[in-house]
């Protein structure tokens, strides 16, 4: 019994020591993989505005990732990570920003969004990240629900909404059938709850963007056609909002981008700033005699 035990645990190591070197035969089982960060930083882009005079710009380091494959194969990956945050003002040329943090270590992910006035936001898998001025970014983890809907979206903007919570925009706010329509977040519950429109807010189905202030909920309306764009108040006010060069519209925070302009809503009438953007998340801006402000 010993000897036939002896010689099949022979035959087992000859057994592994053919497929080995058969791998090594065709160059290895595994693929061999080289990753490196770029020495600089690049990819910046406005996330948004703080008030009138200074912007957001994030930016990030490369990353490069060469496989070659066990069967010969090649392939190559490029992304983006140890995002940072930067604050400039863009009414004046100035060398670099007033502040900058980095922000996470991570080597995925490098696109924020503006949530408040100084608040930022992307998503991390799942999981929400949130970075305040001045502070670090920190994850959060969320729990999702549907309320009366099916068909939940991708979230790609949330705004300042009523009671203290955000609401969340992605999806076709006029969605028929029974498709989820918004969401609204609730930060210190830590939840997502996506929604159907009611009857008194129905009428946002026509809004480009949405947010609230307090208890009133502002509607941006955007008319690419004409120019002709607005803000409606809780449905009944409105308030004209002056186009140039349109772009798009958006809410940003407590400010407000309309096409090359950047504005503030102030007692229900929307001032601009004599500096113009040239939007598409660039860092350029002109002034109205004609001087270029880039972002460096």
């Amino acid at each position: 019994m010993e000897k036939k035990v002896k010689k099949f645990g022979l035959r087992k190591m000859l057994a592994v020591l053919v497929v080995a070197f058969a791998c090594v035969s065709m160059w290895g089982c595994s693929d061999d993989v080289t990753f490196r960060w770029s020495d600089g930083r690049g990819s910046a882009e406005i996330a948004g505005f703080i008030d009138d005079s200074l912007a957001v710009v994030t930016d990030c380091r490369e990353w490069y990732e060469d496989t070659e494959t066990w069967n010969g194969g090649y392939y190559s990956d490029v992304s983006c990570g140890h995002d940072r945050m930067m604050v400039y003002n863009y009414r004046v040329q100035e060398n670099g920003p007033r502040w900058s943090d980095s922000l996470t270590n991570k080597s995925n992910g490098y696109h924020w969004y503006q949530m408040t006035d100084s608040v930022f936001w992307r998503w991390e898998g799942d999981n929400i990240l949130l970075w305040k001025v001045g502070e670090k970014a920190h994850e959060m983890r969320l729990s999702r629900k549907n309320d009366g809907c099916s068909e939940s979206f991708k979230i790609d903007r949330i705004r300042q909404w009523i009671d203290g919570k955000f609401i969340a925009l992605g999806g076709k706010l006029n969605a028929d059938g029974e498709s989820c329509q918004y969401a609204v977040l609730d930060t210190a519950a830590k939840i997502i709850v996506y929604k159907r429109l009611d009857k008194n807010l129905e009428w946002i189905k026509k809004c480009d963007d949405v947010r609230a202030w307090e208890k009133d909920v502002y509607c941006l309306v955007l008319n690419k056609e004409n120019g002709n764009s607005f803000v409606l108040k809780n449905e009944v006010d409105s308030i004209f909002a002056p186009m140039e060069k349109l772009f798009e519209g958006r809410f940003s925070g407590n400010m407000m981008e309309l096409g090359v302009r950047i504005c503030s809503l102030i007692k229900d009438e929307i001032e601009c700033s004599d500096v113009k953007w040239t939007g598409n998340r660039e860092l350029e801006f002109y002034q109205n005699d004609g001087t270029v402000i880039y972002l460096k």
